[in-house]
């Protein structure tokens, strides 16, 4: 027998091909695979059977227990993914790993509870394995998948079929458009559940504190206000050059002109400051406070929201740095800055 004879190949040649920096990416290939991609999910769109989901829907409103969710690989971080939403919508939900639930976390379930599990194929080993051994805990098993048939669809209570027309991926292998619509699914799922539970946008601040969401809908001014000795306040009577250490010294920019019962008569800014020395020159050395203030400034309320200070602020003619707070009678009770809202992440 003769030998087979192999073509030969520059060494340097492969170095080449395989160069990630050689690699070129063609902007109409770029966007012939968004484009690609819309259709794939335009398809699952099309044919989505809203009964099915409907029906999953309700299952979960109705679960008195806790909303469990599993996958392995990738469907594993959709479904973990899904379960974060629905727990920041105050619905309690969990991730079950399929691998740690057969060594001893499968004792977290109970016969109120649901368990979705998230599979392309719905035929992974280590989902097949648990089924049984949820069933004997009597929990609700509901299977999501986008091959049919499948294993996990005799063996479950529920099956719901996400249609997919192939993946994005040239060999339509890599997970990249089954798990898009896993993630597009559960989420709407999520929202539509939101608003079956009528949930409001304080309940939801509620379930967000430390993120810019939550501290919007959560901080009103009296939250973020400085108070009493933390106040520039001086009279009207006051000389100007006399309230120079209290301008500067309490970091808002201004002072806030009050009676002797804490009514607020004005402001006086650094920046009238500057422009009644310029007009005026030395003559600023005998002029008071009343003189030069700003007698209709701008003010909020205690109980109104932080971010309405902040859009108060920016409003026209011209933005300002700081709102004086005042209550019904129009008695100064605390001051808001600029500095002092986006310091405290809004």
């Amino acid at each position: 027998m003769g030998s087979l004879s192999l073509p030969f190949t520059n060494p340097h040649e492969l170095e080449e091909q395989n160069d990630p920096a050689k690699s070129n990416l063609d902007q109409t290939h770029l966007l012939n695979l968004f484009k690609s991609q819309q259709k794939y999910l335009n398809h699952f769109f099309q044919n989505l059977d809203l009964s099915q989901t409907l029906t999953f829907t309700q299952t979960l409103l109705n679960s008195k227990g806790t909303i469990f969710f599993s996958g392995v690989g990738k469907s594993g971080f959709v479904a973990q993914k899904i379960s974060q939403t629905l727990i920041s919508l105050g619905i309690k939900s969990g991730f079950l790993s399929p691998v740690d639930a057969l060594h001893g976390d499968i004792g977290i379930l109970s016969t109120d509870d649901v368990l979705v599990l998230f599979s392309k194929s719905g035929n992974s080993e280590e989902l097949l394995k648990l089924v049984p051994c949820a069933k004997t805990k009597g929990v609700y098993l509901i299977s999501v998948t986008s091959v049919s048939p499948n294993g996990l669809m005799g063996l479950c209570d529920l099956n719901v079929h996400l249609p997919l027309e192939r993946e994005l991926c040239p060999f339509d292998l890599a997970p990249v458009t089954s798990t898009a619509i896993q993630m597009v699914f559960g989420d709407t799922v999520a929202i539509a559940m939101m608003g079956a539970r009528n949930l409001s946008k304080e309940q939801y601040a509620a379930n967000h504190p430390a993120g810019r969401i939550g501290k919007s809908l959560i901080f009103k001014v009296k939250d973020l206000m400085k108070r009493k000795e933390e106040l520039p306040v001086c009279r009207e009577q006051d000389l100007i050059m006399d309230q120079l250490v209290e301008l500067t010294s309490k970091g808002c920019g201004c002072l806030l002109v009050i009676d002797d019962d804490y009514h607020l008569l004005g402001t006086f800014t650094d920046g009238d400051l500057r422009r009644t020395l310029k007009a005026s020159g030395e003559g600023i050395f005998k002029l008071s406070v009343g003189d030069m203030c700003n007698r209709n400034p701008r003010t909020i309320d205690p109980e109104a929201m932080a971010v309405e200070a902040m859009q108060k602020m920016e409003s026209p003619p011209s933005p300002v740095q700081f709102l004086p707070v005042i209550n019904d009678d129009k008695v100064l009770i605390g001051i808001v800055t600029l500095h002092g809202l986006v310091s405290a992440g809004l």
